[in-house]
């Protein structure tokens, strides 16, 4: 199995920046697709970014597109996201997920393992 535990979260003005890890343990960091989710109160779980496992093929939600980027450093086990010109809109708990599949990454089910959450809040 895999662990996952997010850090970084906190609160940030609108269009500052915040880099969120999430630190992976158990298995082969390398051997899973990673991606990033977050949810807002009443809303339903969404999908960020993913980073697909060796090839490192990357795929981001379009209301963050040019705006984040996740990265992944295997040999320290940790997955990024860097979060620039953040908006109000953006204020969530995030999540960071692991899979063993590579296909449909911005689909929640396709996930097997969960990290706790981190807040983000961005104030405008």
């Amino acid at each position: 199995q895999v662990q996952l535990v997010e850090s970084g979260g906190g609160l940030v003005q609108a269009g500052g920046s915040l880099r969120l890890s999430c630190a992976a343990s158990g298995r082969t960091f390398s051997s899973y697709t990673m991606g990033w989710f977050r949810q807002a109160p009443g809303k339903e779980r969404e999908f960020v970014a993913g980073i697909t496992k060796i090839a490192g093929n990357t795929r981001y939600a379009d209301s963050v597109k040019g705006r984040f980027a996740i990265s992944r450093a295997d040999a320290k086990s940790t997955l990024y996201l860097q979060m620039n010109s953040l908006k109000p809109e953006d204020t969530a708990v995030y999540y960071c997920a692991a899979s063993a599949k590579v296909a449909y990454i911005n689909v929640p089910d396709r996930y097997d393992y969960w990290g706790q959450g981190t807040q983000v809040t961005v104030s405008s």
